[in-house]
């Protein structure tokens, strides 16, 4: 009976103790996570010229995704939930599915970190190496694989991943793409000596390594198997001084995007910078040349990049400034980007009660030179012919053709507590025939003017409007936008938009692109509703690309995170 008693005893302090370690355990763990849910509803719409509404057979389109992350001390893992039942109009038509395509964990201490599963990851400047998502695009790239990274002392990293691109929903088999190793180190002098720990001079190294394998299979070409991209880069400021360059070097790289030539490629960025109160100044420059890097060398559509180009060009947000986005050339192109930034001061002439803000940025990009070479085994030389070296081109020289060019000036100013305004002009001119590949269409000049207003009645209700205009003879016509939205902070608000295609040649395209919004927030969840018309365009995040067709009908959108 003693013994019963005791084991019973044991027993029961043992389910006590496994109790109150697993609660412990829940106690100190944590659950964070976001969802969202993109939905459309298609209509009909004769004027836009659409008559079949209907995408994959259905009106009604979604995409939505859900994030969870759980962390407990030095561990953490999570997944992404994605639906798209079916994508979005504009969007990939092989993102349709469901499933989850992004699941990882991740053990971390102060100094080491150890990733198993589906990752992001950029070394640098992300010439040799970039993985990230974009929703607004349908773009995932991540990696799913290993990833390690090392620092032994504060200032000093390492970072090695290995690892298969995502591919849609495409599960990855031995021929379908390749298999990405890559390997990155940066030294931060100020934080690894002493000596330099308080000093005006900021020094940063960086050196990164990334290979691609992938079976040479083509029964034309003899291709090179492991291709490898190599960086360094710098980052050295003075006071209120700082430059940042990277350069990177790939050998060559036969693939679909540059028509299987054998040329090497490589890539530099060099950017300058003054601040100061008041007043400040950047400059860039880049040039890009035969720089598609992807994991497989057949594909050419916005998927499978292991490499990113960073754009020189100003990012617009309004409806009009953002009608010509840029869209970065892999193959080469040469360019540089000028900003200035000047706070007029309080109670000047100029400034007034509030003072002014001024900023002018000008950009351009090139196309690069291009001189033909000899074509193997004949008496010719071409640019860019399949199986030679492609070209050569003198390395700081501007090509003749202008892909793109932007000059715009900026002005913000405060007239009184109530009310304030943002006014923009720009000019612009475009090349569409290669950024968008409307082949023989001449290079669109625009004029657009921005006029940006805000008047607040309280602390909590706000009327903003916008008139915008784009003046050009070229592609279609003139353009006029208006835009009117109130505000009732920090739940409500409610809009209505209409772009106007005034002038263009063919009159019955001469239409009112109108929408009408409302949406609520609360806390982190918030809900919009929108009915209108969608026009026809690009949508470009980074430099990087989708085309949108026009459509009509209802659009929901319902966002949280906790």
């Amino acid at each position: 009976m003693k013994r019963v008693v005791l084991l019973l005893t044991i027993v029961l302090f043992s389910g006590i103790s496994a109790y109150s370690q697993v609660s412990e355990i829940f106690k100190n763990s944590q659950v964070h996570g976001s969802f969202e849910f993109d939905g459309a509803y298609y209509m009909p719409d004769n004027t836009v010229g659409i008559t079949d509404s209907m995408i994959n057979g259905k009106n009604f389109a979604f995409n939505g995704f859900g994030n969870i992350t759980y962390s407990l001390g030095n561990f953490s893992a999570g997944f992404r939930y994605e639906a798209y039942l079916p994508p979005l109009a504009g969007f990939d038509p092989r993102l349709e599915g469901q499933g989850f395509p992004y699941l990882w964990a991740t053990y971390a201490t102060e100094k080491f970190s150890f990733t198993v599963g589906n990752f992001y990851e950029q070394f640098g400047n992300g010439l040799t190496f970039r993985t990230y998502q974009e929703w607004m695009l349908g773009y995932d790239n991540s990696l799913n694989g290993a990833r390690v990274t090392y620092e032994p002392v504060k200032g000093l990293l390492f970072k090695g991943v290995y690892g298969m691109q995502r591919f849609f929903w495409t599960p990855y088999t031995k021929n379908s793409r390749g298999i990405v190793k890559g390997f990155d180190a940066e030294l931060d002098f100020n934080q690894v000596f002493n000596s330099m720990s308080n000093s005006k001079l900021k020094l940063v190294l960086g050196g990164s390594f990334v290979s691609n394998y992938q079976a040479d299979l083509d029964p034309l070409y003899n291709l090179p198997r492991d291709v490898g991209n190599m960086a360094g880069r710098m980052t050295l400021g003075y006071g209120k001084f700082n430059i940042t360059t990277e350069y990177a070097y790939k050998i060559n790289d036969p693939s679909a995007i540059n028509n299987y030539i054998y040329k090497v490629g490589d890539a530099l960025m060099l950017s300058a910078s003054y601040s100061t109160k008041g007043f400040g100044f950047y400059g860039m420059f880049k040039r890009y040349d035969n720089m598609s890097y992807k994991s497989n060398r057949a594909v050419t559509a916005n998927a499978l990049d292991i490499s990113f180009l960073p754009p020189n060009t100003e990012t617009h947000t309004y409806m009009l400034t953002s009608m010509y986005p840029y869209n970065t050339q892999p193959n080469g192109e040469i360019g540089y980007q000028l900003q200035l930034n000047y706070k007029v001061p309080k109670k000047s002439k100029l400034g007034g009660k509030y003072g002014m803000g001024l900023a002018i940025n000008y950009s351009q990009v090139n196309d690069i030179v291009r001189n033909a070479v000899n074509v193997p085994g004949t008496d010719t030389t071409a640019v860019g012919a399949s199986g030679t070296l492609g070209w050569t081109s003198p390395f700081f020289k501007f090509g003749e053709r202008i892909f793109w060019q932007d000059f715009n000036i900026e002005i913000d100013k405060k007239f009184s507590k109530k009310l304030k305004g943002t006014y923009t002009y720009m000019y612009q001119s475009y090349d569409i025939a290669t950024l968008e590949g409307h082949t023989g269409e001449p290079i669109v000049y625009s004029n657009i003017g921005v006029i940006d207003m805000t008047y607040k009645f309280t602390s909590n209700h706000a009327l903003r409007w916008e008139l915008q205009g784009l003046w050009t003879k070229e592609d279609k016509g003139d353009w006029a936008a208006i835009l009117l939205e109130y505000t009732i902070s920090p739940h409500w608000f409610v809009s209505i938009t209409d772009q106007y295609n005034y002038g263009n040649p063919e009159e019955e395209k001469r239409i009112n692109y109108y929408t009408g919004s409302f949406g609520y927030t609360h806390e982190t969840t918030r809900i919009s509703v929108t009915y209108g018309r969608q026009r026809e365009g690009i949508v470009c995040v980074g430099g990087v690309c989708r085309a949108v067709p026009a459509s009509s009908g209802f659009y929901v959108t319902i966002s949280s995170n906790f």
